[in-house]
């Protein structure tokens, strides 16, 4: 499937996995020392809903809309960031480095990643004044490779590819066991969409054969899986957040009667526990 953003801002699977992305952000807020976020694959950082990309698909209408007007209880701040971009009606939806700039403090820093020269190209112009954020056109597997460690030792990779490519599934088992290798103590969340088991199964697979670090899989379903279309999405996350588990059931309570078809359902488990040490 092509999961290019700009066709899908503002629908049901990025309510959820940018909700959760704050819900990472703020843990890392809650301690003083500064973070760096990884976003592989950032877009263009900010998506005009009325655009002829998002026309077309109208995906907003079963995501961004339904809450828009009455917000997320469990997950106020993703509410209040959509809120500070549109002053009055929805017009505008924020990606996942627009988020995590709304949310870096002075001392922290967002490296964001496109390799779509347009994208790239206007990406870099929206944060050419920001200095805590860097704008890169590469690959983000091949960033998570040569960027990792970084010098703050705290942190988040963030990623979340188009899937336009065969092979992204294993890319991302890939990107995940150099990052892991590189940083067993960042933070790393992958998300993917769902028509069916097989993208979540594999990744999750092949984190319990490596036993990663205290890995958890959350994934919401506004619609049936029918193998054809976009039921919804899921984000497995490697050394979660405490209490992750239990601010993702609370923001799958608050929105599954509000998106998609008001049926969602949703499903959280722990794929690893915490290791031992060495």
């Amino acid at each position: 499937m092509n999961y290019r953003h700009a066709y899908h801002a503002g629908n049901h699977t990025e309510v959820f996995k940018h909700a959760i992305l704050v819900m990472l952000l703020e843990h890392l807020t809650q301690k003083m020392q500064p973070f760096m976020v990884l976003d592989t694959h950032a877009g263009v950082g900010l998506y005009d809903l009325e655009s002829e990309q998002a026309q077309r698909t109208g995906e907003k209408v079963d995501g961004v809309e339904k809450i828009y007007d009455v917000g997320i209880p469990s997950c106020q701040r993703y509410f209040d960031i959509i809120k500070s971009i549109n002053p009055g009606k929805l017009r505008h939806y924020p990606g996942s480095p627009e988020i995590s700039r709304h949310m870096l403090r002075p001392t922290d820093r967002l490296i964001a990643c496109e390799l779509h020269p347009d994208d790239y190209l206007e990406l870099e112009n929206r944060y050419r004044f920001d200095r805590r954020v860097t704008v890169q056109n590469r690959s983000g597997y091949d960033a998570i490779n040569a960027l990792l460690p970084p010098v703050e030792r705290r942190g988040l990779v963030f990623v979340d590819p188009p899937f336009e490519q065969k092979d992204e599934v294993q890319s991302m088992i890939s990107a995940l066991k150099k990052g892991l290798r590189k940083w067993s103590t960042g933070i790393f969340c992958f998300w993917y969409p769902i028509k069916d088991s097989k993208i979540g199964d594999a990744l999750a697979d092949a984190v319990v054969s490596a036993q990663y670090p205290k890995a958890l899989r959350i994934e919401f379903l506004p619609f049936k899986k029918d193998g054809m279309n976009l039921a919804g999405s899921g984000i497995i996350i490697c050394n979660t957040p405490w209490k992750m588990d239990e601010k993702a059931k609370l923001l799958c309570r608050d929105i599954a009667p509000k998106l998609g078809d008001g049926r969602g359902t949703w499903s959280i488990k722990w794929l690893t526990e915490e290791r031992e040490p060495q």
